[in-house]
């Protein structure tokens, strides 16, 4: 049975307050029947207040709405992130006094408070969840929905995967992608050679490993398998294969499962802000100019469908190329806006794939448009001219 997802485009009919993502964040939270749920709960609302001088995460009217509506239920809210993101959200307007509520970092302001979930996956033995995020008793997981260099998308469920996990288990998920062997040095020992291979890359990707001389390194983010490094390579000798970037994704969906668990499922809420989107995820701390036009608002108790909907929603709109840093370069033409960005190894449609294998939610969803634009009806009489 296809999972509902509340939502609110991006465009207005008219020039009223009512049309506008705020108002039909409002019409989403009515729907999700959130204020009923949340009575004597102590609610999270896992969101990223980015770092630095980023400036393109969710709005804090958008935050202020979803705390106050948490408050008129009886809910307790609190934001949380990443412990060196929550230490200065205030200055990106994230204060108590703005939100009305207030910012704690997930795992404690030194990332020691966490709880281990013993799950072996490649060279991963324990996941450890933030300890604010297993302590509360009611998730609302709000999104910024974006690009990423690591597996081409960011939203709901991005959010909680890496946004939930104490710093150490981040490290491993990141690690996982070089689990899968991609260099054999005894099939390229000539350090020129190598050296090549490495000036091959215009993006420094593929660098000389700096603690193992003779192998190379694969800096996954970086890389949009372009394949200009396999023209260099002696056969054989690198490998550029989807199983380092798809493992990354998988570990994402292992890592939701983990936090998942320790909520109840009817006290789970996902809500996804579709706008502003850049290709870099917030952490990067700073704000590059969006890639795509903005699709507009998410709401689901299925993290697999919002995310599902989400990417369906962008793929009718190609990328705003003039925008694109130039740094990056397009080299596929079909499939995802996303995945024409970073390449067709960061497929953002795998992470929901991955998700629903892990029982996560489902992909086939039933999109409710809580506003939907109705066209002004104009005069019937020519338009005529003032001159």
């Amino acid at each position: 049975m296809p999972s509902k997802v509340f939502y609110g485009s991006a465009r207005q009919a008219l020039l009223e307050a009512r049309e506008t993502l705020p108002a039909k964040l409002d019409l989403i939270l009515e729907q999700l029947n959130l204020r009923e749920r949340v009575k004597n709960e102590r609610v999270v609302i896992k969101m990223h207040t980015a770092n630095n001088i980023g400036y393109s995460t969710i709005h804090p009217v958008f935050v202020r709405k979803v705390v106050q509506a948490i408050k008129d239920g009886g809910g307790k809210p609190f934001v949380a992130d990443v412990p060196w993101d929550a230490a200065g959200a205030e200055m990106r307007g994230y204060s108590s006094e703005v939100l009305g509520c207030p910012v704690y970092p997930t795992s404690g302001p030194d990332e020691k408070y966490s709880y281990a979930h013993k799950r072996p996956y490649k060279n991963i033995q324990e996941w450890h969840v933030a300890g604010m995020i297993e302590d509360a008793s009611f998730l609302v997981d709000f999104a910024h929905v974006k690009g990423h260099p690591t597996c081409g998308f960011g939203g709901a469920l991005k959010n909680i995967a890496l946004g939930c996990m104490a710093s150490a288990t981040r490290g491993q998920m990141h690690d996982t992608m070089h689990y899968d062997p991609y260099w054999e040095p005894e099939k390229c020992s000539d350090p020129e050679k190598i050296k090549a291979i490495a000036a091959a890359c215009p993006f420094e990707a593929i660098v000389e490993d700096h603690k193992l001389p003779g192998h190379m390194h694969l800096h996954i983010e970086q890389c949009n398998q372009c394949r200009r490094c396999l023209k260099v390579a002696p056969k054989g000798s690198l490998k550029i294969q989807a199983v380092n970037f798809h493992t990354f994704m998988e570990a994402c969906a292992i890592a939701v499962s983990e936090v998942l668990s320790t909520f109840e499922a009817a006290k789970v809420v996902h809500l996804s802000l579709a706008s502003f989107m850049t290709p870099l995820c917030d952490c990067f701390g700073f704000t590059t100019m969006p890639i795509l036009p903005d699709a507009g608002i998410f709401g689901s108790d299925d993290i697999v469908a919002i995310d599902q909907a989400a990417l369906d929603i962008i793929a009718r709109t190609p990328l705003i190329e003039e925008n694109i840093p130039l740094a990056m370069e397009i080299h596929f033409r079909d499939g995802h806006p996303f995945r024409q960005l970073f390449g067709p190894y960061k497929d953002p449609y795998v992470m929901t794939e991955y998700a629903e294998k892990y029982g996560l939610g489902c992909r086939d969803y039933e999109l409710v448009d809580v506003f939907p634009l109705v066209k002004p009806e104009r005069a019937a009489l020519p338009y005529t001219s003032s001159t």
